[in-house]
This record gives C-alpha cells, sequence and structure tokens, in this order.
C-alpha cells in the first residue's frame, strides 16, 4: 500500500505543477485541491508536503516572490485541516472545506500583502481596500477550488468504482 500512496502523491505533484505551469486565468491553479485531497486519501505526513512539494517546484520555474512563507503555510494548513476534517469523505463536508478553504487562503494572504507590501495605507480604510481589490482573484480561486477538487474526488470514486466491479479491495482503503 506504500508504493500506492507515494505514487498517488507524485501523480498529484507531478499533475499539479504542470497546470501551475500551462497557461491558465489568474488564480485558477489545483494547488488547494491537491492540499484537500491529499490531506483526505493520503497518511498525513505525506499529505503535508505534497502541496509543499508542488509549490517549491513550480516556484523554481515560475519565480520566487516575497509571500512564498504565507503562501505556502496556507496550503499546508488546509491538508492539515483536510486530513482531520476529511476522515470520511460527502459531499457536503467536502464543499464546506473546499469554500472554507478559499476564503482561508483569500483572508490570509490578502492580510499579508496589506501588511508587507506598502501597497495599501495601514489603517482600517487601506485593509478593507486591499480586500476589495482582491475579489475579482478570489472568484477564480474559489472557482479553481470547486474544479479541482471535485475533480479528484470525482476520479478517485470513478477508480474505486472499477476497482470493487473487478477486485474485492477499493484502491483507497487503508490508505489513512
Amino acid at each position: 500500500m506504500k508504493r500506492l500512496q507515494v505514487g498517488i502523491a507524485l501523480c498529484l505533484i507531478v499533475a499539479a505543477v504542470a497546470l501551475r505551469l500551462l497557461p491558465h486565468p489568474a488564480n485558477f491553479a489545483p494547488v488547494a485541491a491537491v492540499a484537500i485531497f491529499g490531506g483526505a486519501m493520503l497518511p498525513r505526513r505525506i499529505a503535508l508536503w505534497v502541496p509543499l512539494a508542488v509549490m517549491v517546484a513550480s516556484d523554481m520555474f515560475i519565480g520566487f516572490y516575497t509571500m512564498m512563507p504565507v503562501t505556502w503555510a496556507c496550503y499546508g494548513l488546509i491538508a492539515l485541516v483536510s486530513s482531520h476534517w476529511l476522515r470520511k469523505p460527502g459531499l457536503a463536508k467536502g464543499a464546506a472545506l473546499t469554500l472554507g478553504s478559499s476564503l482561508f487562503f483569500f483572508v490570509v494572504t490578502n492580510f499579508a500583502v496589506w501588511a508587507t507590501s506598502g501597497m495599501y495605507a495601514h489603517t482600517w480604510a487601506g485593509l478593507a481596500h486591499c480586500y476589495v481589490m482582491a475579489v475579482p482573484f478570489f472568484r477564480n480561486t474559489a472557482a479553481s477550488d470547486l474544479v479541482y477538487t471535485a475533480a479528484l474526488f470525482g476520479m478517485a470514486f470513478l477508480i474505486n468504482a472499477i476497482v470493487r466491479s473487478r477486485f474485492t479491495k477499493p484502491l483507497t482503503q487503508g490508505m489513512q
């Protein structure tokens, strides 16, 4: 089973890096979805490293930036929360966690932009302006998180259905 877990993790990393490097709309990336799916389906220690590996590998090509620690920490926390919240995945729990993750990422990263970039006045009005200016990016973040998370869990469900029809043990059984 360990080989299967590592294989899934590597596939997630390669796919997410490729999707981050290919042309895409701003903030439409699979990293949060990979963190959510990995947290739900992989052992915690592997799940925490998957989104970080995606970010390190893709940022080496895209370029490093000052907000990296905040961004990477957000994805790590999303994977950690997912590993607890989605022990038994369900549609409502998954949708709530996905939207909550999008909102969490939006609030934390834009707060960090406001606090560190000098782009906005360090006042309540400046913070509010920072969040208002970031709303168009949030739309893409939330949409991509929903689309990619649904795709990952949908593929896992489909693979499990195929495996169950041919074998007796589902693919993800015993992975936790």
